[in-house]
């Protein structure tokens, strides 16, 4: 079996896997293999049920005290049993498992293991699996993959898949130079890819995973290294400074920012210079970067060029276009949107007034990069949110036009020492202030007995005529429990809330159409409060939202909390951050704390860097970032450094000469760049 071969090739893999695979990008072998467990389920012995504690998988042995109750709540069918042992009794609820009912039996021994949650100040076992006592013992001390899921498809059967391809695969050939593997005490790539699916223990896997970090960090910058050796291009596209764009900065209703417009002076210098503009804009959560961006769109329209303007989600697209119509739209610039829920009629449309220049500026997302896609004057190219977009597709982008601009910015605050390894062929500007008009966030930490407390008060915000968004966590150790999650709790709310307030749910097995529907809806005000997984992290902009709760907020990282907060404190009226945590460690507490006594973003990233130190949060993605498969700026903040270091040992000659000898690590760092050219 070779690494190019299809999935379909592997044992077990019939047409509706395929297309379940298809769904998460995986195509052939070496996808599937760098599928990685976004988390590890370990088996603990049986522990006694009085010793369990909130927000762990424990399992638990012992006989019903009482007969199953069964009661239904909306779409919902909850099964309740009360377990016990010689040390106390637990209740246990499952989901929409009705069958249970009649299996479950009086006077018989269950070995149960689940998530232990609290309800209504008490724990609960929830959704638990039952198992034989072989089978329990069978699973004692060992690491089983959680991969990240799409529906139609189980943890089961991914696991499969990759043990038979692990077992056949031919060509799994090393490709890192082995001078570089000594230097940094580095394991084999075959050896790596058998422990991070399949550690025998946590010293296997974080060995696996130290190698396989290494790898990303180091081949992204000879990636960027390569980009650096052909330094700055000549530019085809000079933009000069134009007193319309002078006369509309004095009409707008607010004043720039100091930062604001120190940034806006030095994209303009840029642009001026005769030389292509490669810049990133960091700015906080409500900084202000997009009039920055508006502004030098509007410069490169009345230099007679083309804007292109590339956001990740179809809801951020459509939020920007109607936010440029309305800025721009009177002042005789024509701008179009080009997403991929458009009909085909309106997608064609859309690709002829771009190649024609009827369209001085196009917003979409990733249907901009589409080969069908070309531009008549492309002059500027502008990523929004940054750390959703690689190299490569930046420069897909870039490629439709004659050596354009290119602005990228960011709303991710990572220290600037990690920054100017990570973007190392952009020139770097930050927005540290925040508008004079806007409230800094009040934010609280409180454990789960304060909920009620926090219902009332969002009942309070809602009757205000105000928005509420209400955090759950994605990662977990069940197959379906993001799901669970957000319906489950959806309901809950809708009984504990009357039926006037309209509750929706959204997470991130919906279909794409169904999830812009719902955010479109709550943006317009048709839902006061939203339920989501962290899908809404880059979201839509909606002023009117006051209160964002996050469950289990010690399960993420400062910097997406922080980004997360991010969704309110938009308008005028105060704003509030409720961080409720399941855990009473002093390290959750003092994580916690940095983010309650701070809105400044990137104080916040330089203690997250400060307090993750060697820790291992190994599958809890915390930035949602798609450029690598694996590793954490944050977390991996030593390895970014390690690898950069690595990478400067390489002159130009040599990095020529390294892709011409491995072939292997050529089409590594083609997967950053897209075709090399030596």
């Amino acid at each position: 079996m070779l690494l190019t071969d299809s999935v379909r090739k592997i044992k077990g893999v019939g047409e509706k896997a395929q297309q379940c695979l298809n769904k998460m990008n995986i195509y052939n072998i070496a996808d599937l293999l760098e599928h990685y467990p976004r988390d590890y389920d370990e088996f603990k012995p049986i522990q006694a049920i009085s010793s369990v504690e909130e927000g762990e998988t424990a399992a638990v042995e012992g006989s019903l005290s009482a007969r199953p109750q069964m009661k239904v709540r909306g779409r919902l069918k909850i099964l309740t049993v009360m377990l016990q042992d010689e040390s106390g009794t637990i209740p246990v609820t499952w989901f929409n498992m009705p069958f249970l009912r009649n299996r479950l039996k009086m006077g018989t021994h269950y070995i149960l293991r689940g998530k232990v949650t609290r309800k209504n100040g008490r724990l609960v076992l929830d959704q638990p699996k039952i198992y034989t006592r072989q089978e329990f013992y069978r699973q004692v001390g060992k690491m089983r993959p959680v991969y990240p899921l799409t529906f139609g498809i189980t943890n089961n059967a991914i696991t499969k898949a990759l043990e038979c391809a692990l077992a056949d695969i031919e060509n799994l050939t090393e490709y890192l130079p082995s001078e570089v593997r000594k230097r940094q005490n580095l394991i084999g790539y075959k050896k790596a890819l058998n422990q991070i699916h399949f550690p025998a223990n946590r010293m296997e896997m974080r060995e696996a995973r130290k190698r396989l970090v290494f790898d990303e960090l180091f081949l992204y910058q000879l990636a960027l290294s390569y980009i650096k050796k052909n330094g700055r291009s000549r530019s085809a596209h000079v933009i000069q400074r134009r007193e319309e764009a002078a006369r509309f900065l004095e009409e707008l209703p607010f004043a720039l920012t100091g930062a604001q417009q120190n940034v806006y002076e030095e994209i303009l210098d840029d642009m001026g210079d005769g030389y292509v503009m490669n810049r990133l804009v960091q700015g906080d959560v409500g900084s202000g970067k997009t009039i920055v961006a508006v502004l030098a769109l509007y410069q490169t329209v009345l230099n007679g060029g083309q804007g292109a303007f590339m956001v990740p989600t179809e809801v951020l697209a459509s939020q920007h276009y109607k936010s440029l119509c309305g800025l721009l739209g009177g002042r005789g610039v024509r701008i179009g949107l080009l997403t991929g829920s458009l009909t085909a009629k309106e997608k064609k449309e859309a690709r002829e007034k771009t190649a024609s220049g009827e369209w001085d500026i196009v917003v979409g997302t990733h249907a901009i990069i589409q080969d069908s896609v070309t531009f008549a004057r492309l002059a500027l190219v502008i990523t929004d949110e940054q750390h959703r977009f690689g190299v490569r597709q930046r420069e897909s982008l870039c490629q439709k036009g004659q050596e354009p601009h290119v602005l990228a910015m960011s709303a991710t605050p990572i220290p600037r020492t990690l920054a100017l390894i990570l973007y190392g062929d952009m020139d770097l500007s930050v927005i540290d202030e925040r508008p004079a008009d806007r409230l800094p966030v009040k934010n609280c930490v409180v454990n789960t007995d304060y909920r009620p407390t926090a219902y009332r008060f969002m009942a309070d915000q809602i009757r205000q005529g105000h928005q509420i968004y209400i955090i759950c966590p994605m990662v977990e150790e069940r197959e379906e429990s993001d799901l669970e999650n957000v319906v489950i709790y959806t309901e809950e709310l809708r009984e504990i809330f009357p039926p006037s307030v309209q509750i929706e749910g959204l997470h991130g097995k919906m279909k794409p159409a169904q999830k812009d529907e719902i955010m479109e809806q709550f943006a317009a005000g048709g839902t006061d409060i939203l339920v989501s997984t962290t899908v809404i992290e880059v979201g839509i902009d909606v002023p009117n939202s006051t209160v964002i709760m996050i469950e289990n907020a010690e399960r993420f990282g400062l910097a997406q909390l922080h980004q997360l907060r991010g969704r309110v404190g938009r308008g005028s009226a105060q704003s509030y951050c409720i961080l409720m945590t399941g855990q009473e460690s002093k390290e959750a507490k003092e994580r916690l704390s940095v983010l309650a006594g701070s809105n400044d973003g990137f104080y916040i990233a330089e203690e997250d860097l400060k307090l993750r130190g060697q820790g291992d949060l190994f599958g809890i993605r915390q930035s949602g970032d798609q450029l690598f498969a694996l590793a954490d700026i944050f977390e991996d903040a030593a390895v970014l450094r390690q690898a950069g270091e690595e990478a400067k040992r390489f002159t130009e000659d040599e990095i020529v000469l390294l892709y011409k000898k491995n072939h292997r690590l050529k089409d590594r760092v083609e997967q950053y760049l897209g075709q090399v050219t030596l």
